[in-house]
């Protein structure tokens, strides 16, 4: 397989501005939680932003993605804009959802991301089906299905894995292990902690990488693609990765030590592509332009979502039955 090209300033660029985005995007839904504007659930992507940006950037705007419960970012990172995100957060009829499904269940068929899943490990088999309706059609798409170390141990993820290998579906199927599922360590509740390795079983390709930098996690999503595009059959990846909250918003993250998280900030997406930036030649000036227009992106977002209205309670049923039935 070939090597990607590597990614130039301008494109950088464009992804430090699409992570950041994501940062402040979630920081004040995470304000907006706590003055119980959100409800619900609320599970936070803040330190995973660089799988969801380098795995877009690897991927087809068609190819389809499916995802868990921890769904925002990678929605923002497909092109879900920052708005139709918060007004979903905030139930509006703005919404990406039109506010009918809230914090974990994102999706839009305009930007080909099919859930956010509330079911752990229940929406793996949705990603393998993607795929099959693919080969089926003989289209050049590809699935790629994100999951947790903690949904690595349900049943339904195990038999999506068989079934992918067994038809050499073109799906990838990517581990966003962050090492502790809702709040138990990888290694405390599974014998092996490198999650690609369930591929082992049924003899898919797999490998592991640290996915904290977005340039190396595009290079290998793009590895991958190349080879599930091609027809010799599915991929599954584990990437490391770290998350700086707790699970969601009602775990305070006691079963970690603050010098463990403190140790892993030192791999923060965002700083390690400032670091990137400027090795290339870009200014600190730039770099802070571009967090600013972050800032004020995330922040608009929070004024477009107090100003929308909640959906009316004549369409409580819509979307749900088949209309004339």
């Amino acid at each position: 397989m070939e090597s990607p090209p590597v990614p130039g300033p301008d494109t950088l660029q464009r992804w430090l501005l699409d992570m950041a985005v994501i940062r402040r995007v979630e920081e004040l839904a995470q304000g907006a939680y706590q003055q119980r504007k959100i409800r619900g659930f609320l599970h936070l992507y803040i330190g995973q932003e660089a799988v969801a940006v380098g795995s877009h950037a690897a991927l087809r705007k068609d190819d389809v993605v499916v995802t868990a419960y921890r769904d925002h970012g990678i929605a923002l990172a497909r092109g879900v804009s920052a708005r139709a995100v918060m007004a979903e957060l905030y139930g509006r009829s703005t919404g990406v959802c039109k506010g009918l499904g809230g914090s974990m269940h994102m999706a839009s068929a305009e930007h080909h991301i099919y859930g956010g899943y509330g079911i752990v490990g229940g929406h793996v088999p949705l990603g393998a089906g993607a795929a099959l309706a693919f080969q089926y059609r003989g289209e050049s798409r590809i699935s790629l299905t994100f999951f947790g170390d903690g949904a690595s141990n349900q049943g339904a993820f195990f038999e999506a894995l068989a079934l992918a290998q067994l038809w050499k579906l073109p799906a990838i199927f990517v581990c966003e292990n962050n090492r502790y599922a809702m709040g138990t360590s990888v290694e405390r509740s599974s014998y092996l902690t490198d999650m690609s390795r369930r591929g082992d079983g049924v003899g898919m390709v797999r490998w592991q990488f640290e996915a904290y930098d977005p340039v190396v996690v595009y290079e290998n999503i793009a590895k991958a693609a190349e080879h599930a595009r091609s027809g010799a059959g599915p991929v599954i990846l584990d990437a490391q990765c770290y998350r700086y909250r707790g699970h969601s918003m009602s775990d305070p993250g006691k079963y970690r030590s603050a010098e463990e998280v403190a140790e892993y900030r030192k791999r923060d997406p965002l700083l390690l592509t400032a670091d990137r930036l400027l090795a290339a030649g870009v200014s600190q000036e730039r770099i802070d332009a571009i967090l600013a227009e972050a800032d004020a992106i995330a922040t608009e977002s929070v004024s477009f979502a107090d100003a929308s209205p909640e959906p009316e309670a004549r369409e409580l049923y819509d979307h749900t039955y088949v209309e004339g039935t």
